[in-house]
């Protein structure tokens, strides 16, 4: 007989298969990803336009904190993604249907430049300002290498806490934001700890630059794609019930739910 969480898991995956519900987890990412880059690239427009009252930690963190929020407020909707990089790692992880994956990176991609568009019309300064390129005395090469390494740490946070179906509550949403916040802490002053190329599209799209953003596509797809393989050594194949359901998101309400015998 079906246990009352195989019901419930079925639930979930009819209603993510839902072609109605599609447009609300499309929303989400994109609001979701807004709100990521109004932060992370505000603090560098900000600082432009306001010198010495936005700090290099100040500006890392709140990131970190943004996410944490994000994930607690829109992680059941859509699995709060934000990243095309995490996007790709649940699919390779099989916990994400390859055919999301598209409209996920449009929608991350559009969030992330209208948020640059609206900073720019309200800041007034280059969008240049909030974008990650290599430190001076650092060649790009560099850069790709952080941005890697970096990656591999933040999709294996995703990775692991997701295997709990913890990346749609609180203990996900503290474990990936905290991690944001000390890898930027460290990483910051090489390659700007950026870890998602939507992150670093919006501002280089908007300020007309894109020198080095090679380095913010590749280093961190393959440091998904490695932190894919570590998860599949610590923990084995994916597609299980728990990742599959944090990954996916579950927007069904008690209201909408048929009752259970």
């Amino acid at each position: 007989m079906l246990t009352q969480l195989d019901r419930e898991l079925a639930d979930s995956l009819a209603d993510f298969d839902d072609p109605s519900q599609w447009w609300r987890r499309l929303f989400s990412e994109l609001l979701g990803t807004f709100f990521l880059v109004l932060v992370a690239a505000g603090a560098g427009m900000m600082g432009q336009a306001f010198p010495d009252t936005i700090g290099r930690t100040a500006a890392v963190v709140a990131p970190g904190l943004m996410v944490m929020a994000v994930i607690m407020f829109m992680g059941k909707v859509s699995g709060a993604h934000l990243n095309p990089a995490v996007s790709i790692a649940f699919s390779l992880r099989k916990d994400f249907p390859w055919r999301r994956v598209p409209g996920y990176v449009v929608v991350q991609l559009a969030g992330a430049t209208l948020a640059c568009l609206f900073l720019r019309w309200v800041i007034g300064v280059s969008a240049t300002y909030g974008s990650n390129y290599p430190a001076p005395g650092f060649s790009a090469g560099d850069a790709f290498l952080m941005e890697t390494v970096l990656t591999l740490g933040l999709v294996s946070v995703i990775l692991g806490t997701a295997s709990g179906a913890q990346n749609i509550g609180i203990f996900g949403a503290i474990g990936v934001g905290a991690y944001i916040a000390l890898a930027g802490l460290w990483g910051s002053p090489i390659s700007g700890a950026s870890m998602n190329p939507a992150r670093t599209f919006g501002p280089d799209l908007v300020g007309t630059d894109f020198t080095s953003y090679w380095v913010y596509v590749t280093g961190p797809l393959l440091g998904a794609a490695l932190a894919v393989g570590a998860a599949w050594v610590l923990r084995g194949a994916g597609g299980g019930r728990a990742g599959s359901t944090a990954a996916q998101g579950d927007i069904q309400t008690e209201v909408e739910r048929p009752e259970k015998a």
